[in-house]
């Protein structure tokens, strides 16, 4: 499918999205979340970019992130160096703050200590936003955003746009994965890491790079013990849970990778799933909202070995 037909795919899905709301239907039962997935085709769905996936081995199992190198390229590059130089090898979670953020990466604050980055950069240029693509596809969600002139989602992954300004943004929505930083707002360079493990704290958006999200595992890191040190930090190193590699998907044989879908967030079926949830009429619910936050609408995955 060449630019143009995303393009205007992504708007039939956007327009799909405010029609619904004008088709409510009170007196009839929509489909499930469930149903429409089951009903979806494979069209609907795109498999993990290898190159942008990264599966981070913990004690209890694999948590498997997706890049988005098309809202931080620079930061992006610099994290696959590290990866691939593999920085993160015996590292540790370090903090796990409750209705926060888990954060992962080197635990040592003396400089000299450190375990060295290699050959990544030290320092980047900050990437809180990027210049508005339209070559980037996005399919706008209808609901007014305290945060952001409009919502919506850009291959997968939830987005904020400014179009008077020109910007674009990867939200702080569950799962989401972001840099480190200190106050210097170049001071970030993806040795260090955190992922989203609250209700999307969006006052975040525009103040930290985004470097993509977690697709599966997340209860992986959601569920750790709360660090008793200000902000989460653990305290003692038995308390730190060790990281025991992070790979590029890429670096890994084929017969062990995790072989993931995400639907298609510029695909009618994707339109649908935000309707089921913005406007729900199952069986439970008595005053549908008609409404939905952008993070509260989710992004399906499934694995494509389950369904063999």
């Amino acid at each position: 499918m060449n630019r143009h037909s995303l393009r205007l795919t992504a708007l039939a899905v956007s327009l799909a999205l405010g029609t619904a709301l004008a088709a409510d239907k009170p007196a009839g039962k929509s489909r499930s979340v469930s149903e429409i997935i089951e009903a979806s085709t494979a069209d609907d769905w795109r498999p993990l970019d290898p190159e942008n996936t990264l599966y981070m081995e913990l004690p209890s199992g694999r948590v498997v992130i997706e890049l988005a190198p098309a809202f931080s390229p620079e930061h992006v590059v610099n994290l696959r160096t590290l990866v691939r130089e593999k920085y993160f090898d015996g590292l540790a979670v370090i903090r796990s703050q409750d209705n926060y953020v888990v954060q992962w990466g080197d635990a040592e604050e003396d400089e000299a200590k450190a375990k060295p980055i290699g050959s990544a950069k030290a320092k980047l240029p900050p990437e809180f936003t990027v210049p508005l693509d339209p070559k980037v596809p996005f399919t706008r969600l209808p609901d007014k955003d305290g945060y952001a002139p409009e919502v919506g989602f850009s291959n997968g992954f939830p987005v904020g746009r400014n179009p008077k300004t020109r910007q674009m943004w990867l939200t702080h929505c569950y799962g989401a994965v972001g840099v480190g930083r200190g106050n210097e707002p170049d001071s970030g360079n993806g040795s260090s890491l955190y992922a989203i493990t609250s209700h999307a704290p969006r006052h975040l958006d525009r103040n930290i790079a985004v470097v993509g999200r977690v697709v599966q595992g997340i209860e992986r890191l959601s569920v750790m013990p709360r660090g008793p040190a200000p902000m989460g930090f653990y305290a003692q190193a038995e308390q730190r849970t060790p990281i025991a590699s992070v790979r590029l998907a890429a670096d890994v044989p084929e017969n062990e990778r995790s072989h993931l879908e995400v639907m298609r967030t510029d695909r009618p079926a994707f339109a649908a799933v935000a309707e089921a949830r913005r406007n729900r009429h199952d069986d439970w619910y008595v005053a549908p909202a008609g409404y939905i936050e952008l993070c509260n609408v989710p992004i399906p995955v499934r694995d494509r070995d389950a369904k063999k």
